[in-house]
């Protein structure tokens, strides 16, 4: 027990660390602050892009950490567990609007109202919205061409850099 309380010490500790670092920057910034049309039209671009979708994952995995936490302890919590964790996640799921709210303070702390308006303007647009539908296909395939790219430039290099160790001598 004395075990599971110090991991949930650790865990809590590292998690108000990582609030804390994630939280610092924009607390020591002084931009400043956004007006509430800035604010509303940057909730817009939120929205249109779906700029939030990155994070959606955020809080089923911080309920999964601290339930591994227990897991890692006791074994036979799993069953308790599993039940407690799916609750967690529904019940902490409206405090994800925390989390778009400062992405929308971002975008209207980093651009102009009028920037913003320019910009939603234009993901509001035919040419916009087919940027957001294939954009991840341009980012799928760009990611998939560089990763076969650093494969084939990976071979090349093992190649001269063992011709080179030859050239000097060593046996290869």
């Amino acid at each position: 027990m004395r075990n599971l309380l110090r991991s949930v010490k650790r865990a809590l500790g590292a998690g108000a660390l990582a609030i804390a670092l994630v939280a610092a920057p924009a607390a020591f910034a002084q931009a400043p602050k956004p007006s509430a049309a800035a604010l509303a039209t940057a909730k817009q671009l939120v929205d249109v892009t779906g700029a939030a979708t990155l994070f959606s994952p955020l809080i089923a995995g911080v309920v999964e950490q601290s339930k591994i936490l227990y897991l890692q302890q006791n074994p036979m919590l799993q069953k308790d567990l599993n039940e407690i964790a799916e609750k967690m996640r529904a019940d902490l799921q409206p405090r994800f609007a925390e989390v778009t709210d400062e992405i929308a303070r971002q975008y209207a702390t980093h651009f102009t109202e009028t920037e913003l308006k320019e910009i939603l303007g234009f993901y509001q647009s035919a040419a916009g919205k087919k940027m957001l539908s294939e954009q991840p296909k341009v980012v799928n395939a760009s990611m998939q061409f560089a990763q076969d790219w650093a494969n084939k430039l990976s071979t090349e290099v093992t190649a001269k850099m063992r011709d080179e160790l030859k050239k000097r001598g060593h046996p290869m």
